[in-house]
């Protein structure tokens, strides 16, 4: 009883962390502005490269040796790149600002709200600003005929995962930046992830040497994930990357909280 008291507690707490953010959000246009930002991108370059250069290539093979349109081929990767843009631009660039500059963490660290709380409560907002763009582009790409039906229902709640995933390794980055300059090195690795993780060409077309290393990155099992449950191709190899994801939103969570405790309360 007092166990299941203490987490009722806890998830309004955590609430109350999604609240403000939501707040935040009414308070004015440029926030609306932000989280569109996100999502016109990814389309942009699904309507240019899966579309218009698609008219050029024409089918692409898929490793079960079957051929698809290359707009199709192309598209679950644009959604997954949208997954990974929104929640780097929520976790790791605000998270900074509110920790480092705003000093909004010191306020809410005054109150009960814990760490890991306070990190849960950024990575749930995070999964709310996945889900609005996930279902915009899901609904898009079915309009289009990218996808089936039964394809976008699945890949749902996995580009939510997505989300998660660079939520919480965004919010643990976060933590080691000194100023910035530093997200730099953010943006340098998120472009870079964006070009070599499959999203364009097939991974077995690239070098050995770089698809060894490419088959490690997160946007590359993000954009496997994705491809597999939207274009209806379900294989093991889904639960691995299922898998992958899921160890990241451990992992950043727990990164972020403990480091988050350490610099408010050193």
């Amino acid at each position: 009883m007092i166990a299941l008291l203490a987490a009722r507690r806890s998830a309004g707490r955590v609430g109350a962390v999604v609240g403000r953010n939501i707040g935040a959000m009414r308070s004015g246009p440029s926030y609306l502005l932000v989280l569109l930002s996100g999502l016109v991108e990814p389309l942009l370059y699904l309507l240019s490269i899966g579309v218009g250069v698609g008219a050029l290539i024409g089918t692409m093979e898929l490793d079960d040796g079957s051929r698809v349109p290359y707009a199709v081929f192309v598209a679950p990767a644009m959604l997954a790149v949208s997954a990974m843009s929104g929640a780097l631009a929520e976790t790791a660039f605000n998270f900074f600002h509110k920790m480092k500059y705003a000093r909004i963490y010191d306020a809410v660290l005054a109150t009960p709200v814990g760490p890991f709380e306070l990190v849960l409560g950024e990575l749930t907002w995070a999964m709310i600003r996945g889900a609005l763009y996930a279902g915009i582009f899901l609904a898009v790409m079915v309009a289009m005929g990218l996808v089936p039906a039964v394809g976008a229902v699945a890949a749902f709640p996995a580009a939510l995962l997505v989300g998660l995933a660079f939520g919480g390794f965004g919010a643990a980055v976060a933590t080691f930046m000194r100023g910035w300059e530093d997200f730099d090195l953010v943006t340098t690795g998120q472009f870079a992830l964006f070009l070599f993780s499959g999203t364009f060409v097939p991974v077995r077309d690239y070098p050995a040497v770089l698809e060894v290393v490419v088959t490690l990155t997160p946007l590359y099992h993000a954009v496997e994930l994705l491809r597999g449950l939207a274009l209806w191709r379900l294989e093991w190899d889904l639960l691995v990357s299922g898998a992958y994801l899921l160890v990241m939103v451990l992992g950043g969570l727990w990164v972020a909280s403990r480091r988050l405790g350490r610099y408010m309360c050193p």
